[in-house]
């Protein structure tokens, strides 16, 4: 018995491939409500009943675009020196906010009172990166390199700074101003704690 085997991954996984990185563009671009099918056809160079065909709810393709790209948003290392992981994860997010997924992922977010589905989505991805950071504060705080802390502040306090000085685009997003960031948190984090 003869027969053509199918690869793994052959064309239908490469057209999905290709329609899931073109709606990340076009949300990127123009938000969730501003994008359209033909519009997604014609960037992935696939006819649009193949974006029909595979997505019939136009809140499932974002969803499943944007958790396509969920490592884009970094994640904190562990090399056993904080002050470097967590400078090192906000040269990461920093390169992250320059790519389609995050700044569609930023989109998303304006319009996920629009869309339950949307809302759970970056909500999960959020929760993910949040747990990371989480993690490696755990870490940092039996190590007793940092007192016990709320980790959602102070991610809000380390990174809010980076989404700033990216997102207004007016200057580049260096390694000292990672450094400024973190070494001005630590310390407020630091001197600020009460002694036991």
């Amino acid at each position: 018995m003869t027969g053509t085997a199918r690869r793994p991954g052959g064309r239908t996984a490469r057209v999905r491939a290709q329609i899931l990185a073109a709606t990340v563009e076009l949300v990127a671009r123009d938000g969730i409500a501003g994008f359209r099918y033909e519009e997604v056809a014609d960037r992935a160079g696939v006819h649009k009943t193949s974006v029909y065909r595979n997505w019939p709810d136009r809140e499932e393709l974002v969803v499943e675009a944007l958790l396509q790209y969920v490592d884009d948003l970094g994640t904190v290392a562990d090399t056993g020196d904080l002050r470097r992981d967590l400078v090192d994860f906000l040269m990461v997010i920093a390169e992250g906010l320059a790519k389609p997924t995050v700044r569609a992922l930023e989109q998303a977010t304006h319009a996920i009172h629009e869309s339950p589905a949307v809302r759970r989505a970056v909500t999960r991805i959020l929760q993910e990166r949040s747990a990371a950071l989480r993690r490696r504060v755990d870490l940092a705080t039996a190590r007793c390199e940092l007192p016990p802390i709320d980790y959602a502040l102070f991610g809000e306090m380390i990174s809010g700074p980076v989404h700033l000085i990216v997102n207004r685009g007016l200057r580049p997003f260096t390694r000292a101003d990672a450094e400024r960031i973190v070494d001005v948190v630590l310390a407020g984090v630091r001197a600020t704690t009460p002694d036991a």
